[in-house]
């Protein structure tokens, strides 16, 4: 990781990331793209704090009004920069397939989630568009004045949430937040666990299905052997892995799903 402190900003220098792939992929719901003189600039959060970072030029990058303290405390570790993905992505150029993906769409990062905000921001994205999710978890955030933390939604009823307009999701919005307040599930025990009770654990919340689960263990605990599948992965499996996945590959499966997800979405558009 190379980066140095100008003023007040950070920079960064790293070949293998792109802020469009990773910021707007679908794997986190709170950054919106900015009007910008740069390639691209986004504002947003994780959890409650705050970001706003540019793409300069191609691997060079402005994190804007952030201390050396909080770049190397918190923005490291969500963008997980400590990791090699040079390597990851020379790993998976072993499969045909992966390595196209991998040219395909090198800069996405796997972010490092809070795992309560990526529960109820998966369980808001069933059956839903990502317009409409940003929508809800704005209005989430506005009635809370940040995201709120499970406490702060204790004894929250699928009718208060109502202004959410989440239709169904509201119901196991309030079952989630009853499931971390009561003590039947605990995110940072089932991040710990073993593969399969940490799902069978997430899937004890109304409304948490084998997707949802898949993707909180992912994205917000970090477990890159999960894989989340949706149409498109069920698309990429049946046409390019009709006998299994390959196995050099399933122990960062969820980080090489992020790359086929994007290459086939968009080869198919």
């Amino acid at each position: 990781m190379d980066y140095s402190v100008k003023n007040n900003d950070i920079i960064l220098n790293e070949k293998d990331f792109d802020l469009d792939e990773t910021l707007d992929c679908g794997q986190a719901f709170r950054w919106k793209k900015l009007e910008s003189d740069y390639l691209c600039t986004y504002e947003g959060s994780f959890f409650n704090d705050n970001l706003r970072i540019s793409e300069i030029s191609k691997g060079t990058f402005v994190f804007h009004d952030v201390s050396e303290a909080d770049f190397l405390g918190k923005w490291v570790d969500y963008f997980d920069l400590n990791t090699d993905y040079t390597e990851l992505k020379k790993l998976f150029s072993e499969d045909e397939t992966l390595s196209k993906a991998c040219e395909f769409a090198g800069g996405i990062r796997l972010l490092r989630q809070n795992s309560w905000e990526c529960l109820i921001s998966f369980i808001i994205s069933q059956n839903n568009n990502i317009p409409r999710i940003k929508g809800i978890i704005d209005r989430l955030c506005e009635n809370y004045g940040g995201f709120p933390t499970a406490q702060q939604m204790r004894g929250v009823t699928a009718d208060d949430l109502s202004y959410l307009r989440s239709g169904f999701r509201g119901k196991y919005l309030s079952d989630a937040a009853e499931c971390v307040n009561s003590g039947v599930i605990n995110l940072a025990d089932i991040a710990t666990a073993p593969i399969d009770e940490a799902r069978e654990a997430l899937k004890k919340i109304k409304g948490v299905g084998p997707k949802v689960a898949e993707c909180v263990l992912l994205f917000g605990m970090h477990r890159t052997e999960a894989f989340p599948v949706d149409v498109w992965i069920k698309r990429v499996l049946a046409e390019y892995y009709p006998n299994g996945f390959p196995d050099f590959a399933k122990e960062n499966a969820g980080i090489a799903q992020q790359y086929l997800f994007h290459y086939i979405r968009n080869k198919s558009e």
